[in-house]
């Protein structure tokens, strides 16, 4: 792996940090509690790129007073791994996140209110946002709201406003992110054969991926044949692929947190009529999606998409919006689909994700990444968008 590789430098955190603050006082906030765990898809978001931390076993909890820097909350067994991988120094174990029958004799446990209590009076916070609000355990988020008694509100919606745009360092980190799914596209294509099972095909993809530097996965690694391509989401099992099949393909490796999303159907032989009319169709609407993407549009790209589905006969199969946003989540806001109020700007990266579901002969996507300039695109991949075996 190259010694050049790209990453998120230390001086972005601060930078987040202020730009955290600016959103606290424009919204009238006195604290900011932001959740995060290890669950596989939206969990680790918040903690990584607010403090480069890879969440791992142990939820955390990051504090942002609106005169100091952010704290780190943590759970016991998280202490020093938080301290060697954390741009946030200050970084305290939260007795809340304590397990009730585990003892831990040479840790000090902190309860939230007198963490509080060490930079301002508890009782003077009357508004107080809390991003990740959707995951923290409801036990948990009441124990908050007893401790801090002021009004609760959620911040997801502004939190998630601060990551539209991309930084350079962000985009040199995404690009190297689509490389990474790129070449594991090339390794499961080549791996494609009638008798090879799509776990073999899911092992080959991961292992050149790992090799480049993939973390895991913002999505688990799908490779689904047959039948198993009907519904939107797909497990990797042990079936094996067959002489007339349509293979789906969709990787999403994280890399410094920050994905790639590529998926693209594989025509294995000679299968039904009515799936190679599919990819065509599926094919044609993404390009002509990303012909019309640029600084300043708005649904109106997803739209043309749509038109073409509709008349290949498979508007029907179009079964959520085509256009999402691509980051330390692999599907986040901003997105575009028939309802959208959203507008494409420059430094933007966005995944056009043009689905056919739910056919009686199988399903697939034709997905990949879009950089929006001034005028235009950069397409961020170089990979064919379907291939024929």
């Amino acid at each position: 792996m190259s010694a050049t590789i790209p990453r998120i430098p230390a001086s972005a955190y601060p930078k987040r940090w202020e730009a955290v603050k600016a959103l606290m006082e424009r919204e009238g906030l006195d604290l900011l509690l932001v959740y995060s765990d290890d669950r596989w898809t939206y969990g680790p978001a918040y903690a990584r790129w607010l403090s480069g931390f890879i969440v791992h076993f142990e939820p955390v909890c990051i504090l942002f007073p609106l005169k100091r820097d952010p704290i780190m909350l943590v759970g016991p067994e998280s202490l020093g791994y938080a301290e060697s991988n954390s741009h946030i120094k200050d970084i305290r174990v939260l007795e809340e996140f304590s397990h009730p029958d585990e003892d831990y004799p040479h840790i000090k446990l902190e309860p939230l209110i007198d963490i509080v209590s060490q930079f301002t009076d508890p009782s003077v916070c009357k508004k107080i946002g809390i991003a990740g609000r959707s995951m923290i355990p409801y036990d948990l988020l009441n124990s908050f709201m007893k401790i801090l008694p002021g009004e609760w509100v959620t911040a997801d919606e502004q939190m998630g406003q601060l990551r539209y745009i991309k930084t350079p360092e962000e985009l040199e980190v995404i690009k190297y992110a689509y490389k990474i799914a790129e070449v594991g596209i090339d390794a499961a294509v080549k791996a494609i054969e009638p008798g090879v099972s799509e776990r073999y095909v899911a092992a080959e993809a991961e292992y050149v991926m790992r090799k480049m530097g993939a973390e895991c996965y913002g999505i688990d690694t799908m490779v689904a044949c047959g039948e198993r391509t009907i519904p939107i989401f797909a497990r990797t099992t042990m079936n094996k692929i067959a002489k007339d099949d349509l293979v789906l393909l969709t990787f999403a490796p994280r890399y410094e947190g920050y994905h790639s999303a590529l998926g693209i159907p594989v025509i294995v032989g000679n299968p039904p009529d009515e799936a190679k009319r599919a990819v065509d169709a599926a094919v044609r609407a993404h390009k002509a999606c990303a012909a019309l993407m640029r600084n300043g549009q708005t649904c109106a790209a997803e739209s043309e998409a749509r038109r073409i589905m509709q008349e290949a006969g498979f508007g029907q199969n179009f079964m959520y919006s085509g256009i999402h946003s691509v980051g330390v989540i692999e599907f986040e806001a901003p997105i575009f689909g028939p309802s959208s109020k959203s507008v494409m700007k420059e430094n933007m990266v966005l995944s056009i994700d043009i689905p056919v579901f739910e056919g009686k002969w199988g399903g697939l996507r034709v997905e990949d990444g879009y950089l929006i300039e001034k005028n235009g695109v950069n397409r961020l991949s170089g990979i064919e968008h379907f291939v024929q075996k």
